[in-house]
């Protein structure tokens, strides 16, 4: 039988993923602005403090302390672990190539996870799935453009990134039933923390004081930007608002251009529009198991 949603919950859920696609656009470009003048860790370490404040206080408000408990801790390490190089290599690319770029080549991580469930996890796909894999890696070779002028090591790096979140999104689904979301919305975010504090204290590079401000208002950007997915969810599900999320792409693109003056290259375009083509109809097979470029954006 096919469930037929109010028209205001899904106007609503709808409306709430755009909001997050706005505000995780906003912050990988707020946070390239701002490692103009800081490290990537730095700027990475003080949205993590900020996010996970932000994460506790609301998942204590709502769930008491049962977010602290987990019946797999090993894969919620894992899983944070998979998050955090996948944001290391976002931030440290950020710095050097445009946001639109790192945010096309990311939202490759679902077409890897296509290949990665049928290496690891045995499952089966059709020629169509296959047909829309191989547009998608197409896609991601007319971004990169490999042997060009326009390609640089920062761009073979945001392979690195879509693999570590295409990781992190298998590991998602590995827990998405036997584990409470909060609890690993929390150990998620809370070994992310715990990692880049470690090498913050280590490299003794601390932010400066008077850069606080600016790294309070990424952090709240990040936090808003999961929030906002969260009541989404709460509206619609993750089958129906899968396809929206690829707004983010374009939202960055925007601002590559008018933010940072960057050029809008015609293979960049068409190979976006090839990995979000590939991306849709993925879903659009799949849309019966948990959606992965819901995933993409978890960041």
């Amino acid at each position: 039988m096919i469930q037929v949603r109010p028209l205001g919950a899904l106007t609503t859920g709808i409306a709430l993923v755009m909001v997050t696609c706005f505000l995780f656009a906003t912050l990988d470009s707020l946070s390239k602005n701002l490692m103009l003048t800081m490290a990537a860790v730095q700027v990475l370490w003080g949205r993590y403090v900020v996010q996970t404040a932000a994460m506790t206080s609301y998942l204590t408000a709502s769930s008491g302390m049962r977010f602290l408990r987990t019946r797999h801790p090993f894969l919620q390490i894992a899983r944070g672990l998979a998050q955090a190089t996948s944001n290391g290599l976002v931030y440290i690319s950020l710095a050097h190539i445009p946001v639109g770029d790192v945010t096309a080549i990311l939202y490759g991580s679902p077409i890897i996870v296509t290949v990665l469930s049928v290496i690891f996890l045995n499952e089966r796909i059709g020629v169509h799935r296959v047909a829309a894999v191989i547009a998608g890696f197409i896609g991601v070779y007319l971004i990169i453009q490999p042997g060009s002028g326009e390609t640089n090591f920062y761009h073979l790096l945001m392979l690195g990134a879509a693999f570590s979140n295409a990781t992190y999104m298998l590991l998602t689904r590995r827990l998405a039933g036997p584990e409470e979301a909060a609890a690993t919305q929390f150990n998620t975010t809370a070994v992310g923390l715990v990692i880049f504090t470690g090498i913050v204290l280590y490299d003794g590079a601390l932010p400066p004081v008077d850069a606080m401000p600016l790294l309070l208002v990424v952090g709240l950007t990040g936090a808003a930007g999961h929030f906002c997915m969260v009541k989404a969810l709460s509206y619609v599900p993750a089958s129906m608002l899968s396809p929206y999320l690829y707004a983010q792409v374009m939202i960055a693109a925007l601002y590559s251009v008018f933010w940072f003056g960057d050029a809008l290259r015609p293979s960049m375009v068409l190979g976006t529009a090839l990995l979000i083509a590939s991306g849709i109809y993925i879903w659009w097979r799949e849309r019966t198991a948990p959606t992965v470029a819901l995933q993409a954006t978890q960041r």
